[in-house]
């Protein structure tokens, strides 16, 4: 199916991007909010199903570096389960953690790691969405405790929410002995999936080239700090409609 080529190529655009693949167990231990128990498990540890993929990354993060095999970049794709009223629900995720030196070459660097910065982690999620064709909007969020309050996006496409991104809590970081710098995505796969146009990433289309030179423009603004570069972003987007190619913050 196509969906499943699409798949494909989502995990060759992340494994390009120097993350690499990992699989988790479904069962976890039980104690997460919504969780859903087993009612007969053979063990305690494995006694719920997982209600993210972001928890499980952490611990292999953290497992990683204890063993010295250094910082973990990886992604994962699988399942999720919850309880709501109605009953039990499940969907598939595609989630990741960065939070190791992704230049190579560190003799150049006197042997020192260089931690990856915010903008570093988030152009990987962005050039993967380059390459997808996805114009994906980011706005500030605060709703998850295991994440950064000022350093937290939640990640949104044409009106529907995709997922999340941002950098580990400090005192989680504290506690587990990571890194500064570690960095963590969830999305929804249902939604990124239904927002491709399928067929033209699986067979690109030639664009034909603008028989106009390119025309450039520095704007500047005043404005309180309150209103986000993505709301800016936006009104630029919806004021240049075809004419506007591209929107760069610098």
């Amino acid at each position: 199916p196509l969906d499943e080529e699409l798949i494909r190529k989502l995990r060759a655009f992340l494994r390009a991007e120097g993350l690499t693949e990992l699989i988790h167990y479904s069962l976890v231990k039980p104690g997460e909010d919504r969780n859903i128990v087993l009612s007969n498990p053979l063990f305690v540890e494995y006694s719920a199903l997982r209600t993210d993929l972001i928890s499980g990354l952490i611990d292999a993060f953290q497992y990683n570096l204890e063993q010295g095999n250094g910082a973990l970049n990886g992604f994962e794709i699988g399942q999720i389960f919850w309880q709501e009223e109605d009953g039990l629900q499940e969907t598939e995720t595609l989630a990741g953690i960065v939070g190791g030196d992704i230049f190579v070459g560190k003799w150049s660097k006197s042997g020192r790691e260089q931690p990856i910065t915010w903008f570093e982690a988030k152009g990987i999620l962005e050039s993967v969405f380059r390459q997808l064709s996805l114009e994906i909007e980011f706005q500030p969020d605060r709703r998850d405790d295991r994440l950064h309050p000022g350093r937290t996006a939640s990640l949104w496409i044409r009106g529907n929410r995709l997922g999340i991104f941002g950098q580990l809590h400090p005192q989680l970081r504290r506690e587990k002995g990571l890194p500064d710098s570690v960095y963590v995505f969830q999305l929804d796969l249902d939604v990124l999936l239904e927002s491709l146009g399928q067929d033209e990433i699986l067979v690109p289309t030639f664009q034909p080239y603008s028989t106009y030179p390119a025309s450039d423009r520095d704007i500047a603004f005043f404005a309180p700090v309150k209103i986000s570069v993505a709301e800016i972003q936006k009104v630029i987007t919806k004021a240049g409609k075809d004419l506007l190619q591209s929107v760069e913050l610098f």
